[in-house]
């Protein structure tokens, strides 16, 4: 029988090993962020109003300095690019690479929680000039000016890749990389095997729908078919964008990394709700049904068919209709957002008890932080970790958790997330507000917005 003592500290031991250990038990949502438009909000409104949402991570297209700066502190992890003209620049050597890393990135870190890097962006598929061999060495290259920082376990380094590498998408078990590509896409996949780094692929039903409008599915194109499309092999498929995430999954296989656990991330995918007149497939209706059941998908912590364990992470494209890109309407339309803050169309990205409870027409008011701050729960947070914080902080923790109890003024809604994020906000600011009492295992956020309502009062120091 074990000691009498240690039946009293262990629950306390696996309480605290909870929340402190450092897996991650949330899931991520993403989003791209660009930034090609004359009518954008400042990156500072843009950073202060993703706290208030599920958004969790973003990915830009370069290291614009105001866009890094905006988001130190924030708790939103943030993907950078180097631009596809400057990556033979970094392909010469690592004392170059170095340089524009202790320029562009080192001045934000840590402040700024930089996760990963994006060499080029479709850079093998964008422009037939481009030296594929840089591409393999600009990867190379940052990643050992990373590993010489002591930086390779906090910041991987990928590049997102179209469908276009693809010989064939369908069916998905058969499917292989172009010919011409695959003695450059066996070196990447080989170097993403190495250094833990995903597959990062841009994936977008919508062209495929588009452009084959009488052979292809509505329904399987907008992720919600519910007959579903057979594989040769076996694999029921019941939206596209499963059938071209695992097409991609075959092609790795096929070049000799089947037996290697390498992550596929869907870097870029969306639908536009306007394009070129004769363009049935881009409406808002379209637009809303897919990003919102792509968000459900991002949250979802499924797999695919070929793989039902492997979560999938998705940044959805894109924030904002961006009125100066080039090419047809549609470009001009994939955001959820127009550059003044409103709403395209309505797909609920809120987060009531995260901040300003995911309003993004917030965004024209001055938006300046002032000295107070709170910490909540994020709003895609593991309830078994956010049980577990609530049980510490008004147990061990030492919280008045009074106003969270039945009768008190913030018992409603009885939700775990908004009792968790009352009793953390208590934590954070009983212990100094130091950024490490609100980390709560990865499922604390510092808001600058008071996330207080009704009668019940969040405290503040």
């Amino acid at each position: 029988m074990a000691p009498l003592y240690l039946i009293h500290v262990l629950p306390l031991l696996l309480l605290l090993f909870l929340i402190l250990n450092p897996l991650s038990y949330v899931s991520s949502v993403g989003i791209n962020y660009g930034t090609i438009g004359n009518n954008l909000p400042s990156p500072k409104k843009v950073a202060q109003l993703l706290q208030s949402t599920l958004i969790d991570k973003v990915k830009i297209y370069d290291t614009n300095p105001e866009i890094l700066e905006a988001f130190s502190n924030t708790g939103i992890d943030l993907i950078v690019a180097v631009e596809n003209y400057h990556v033979a620049n970094i392909s010469k050597d690592v004392a170059a690479t170095d340089e524009w890393f202790a320029s562009r990135v080192v001045p934000f870190i840590p402040a700024t929680s930089i996760v990963a890097i994006c060499v080029g962006n479709e850079y093998l598929t964008t422009d037939e000039h481009l030296d594929p061999d840089a591409l393999v060495q600009a990867m190379q290259n940052l990643h050992a000016v990373l590993l010489k920082r002591g930086l390779d376990r906090k910041i991987k380094v990928s590049t997102p890749h179209s469908m276009a590498v693809l010989a064939s998408s369908f069916p998905p078990s058969a499917s292989t990389f172009a010919t011409k590509l695959l003695s450059t896409m066996s070196s990447i996949i080989g170097f993403l095997a190495d250094t833990g780094a995903p597959f990062m692929v841009n994936a977008y039903p919508y062209f495929a729908y588009r452009d084959n409008p009488s052979t292809v599915d509505i329904e399987y194109a907008l992720l919600g078919n519910s007959t579903g499309v057979h594989d040769p092999k076996g694999y029921l498929y019941h939206n596209m964008l499963e059938a071209q995430i695992d097409a991609v999954r075959s092609a790795i296989n096929a070049v000799g990394f089947g037996n290697m656990s390498i992550e596929i991330t869907v870097s870029e995918s969306g639908w536009p709700s306007k394009g070129d007149p004769g363009d049935t497939a881009a409406t808002p209706d379209h637009a809303k049904t897919y990003n919102t059941r792509l968000i459900e998908r991002a949250q979802s912590n499924k797999g695919t068919p070929m793989k039902p364990k492997d979560k999938i992470e998705i940044f959805v494209f894109a924030l904002f209709n961006e009125n100066k890109k080039q090419g047809g309407a549609s470009e001009r339309n994939f955001g959820i957002f127009n550059g003044d803050g409103s709403k395209v169309y309505d797909v609920d990205l809120s987060c009531q008890f995260c901040s300003n409870g995911g309003a993004f027409e917030k965004m024209s008011t001055s938006g300046a932080r002032g000295p107070s701050v709170w910490c909540v729960a994020k709003p895609h947070a593991d309830e078994k970790v956010l049980q577990a914080v609530l049980d510490f902080c008004c147990g061990p923790g030492g919280v008045d958790c009074r106003e969270v109890y039945e009768n008190g003024n913030c018992f409603q809604p009885d939700k775990l997330h908004a009792h968790a994020s009352y009793a953390m906000n208590a934590y954070y600011q009983m212990h100094g507000r130091n950024y490490w009492n609100c980390d709560f295992k990865g499922t604390g956020l510092v808001t600058f917005s008071d996330p207080s309502y009704g009668t019940c009062r969040y405290p503040q120091q």
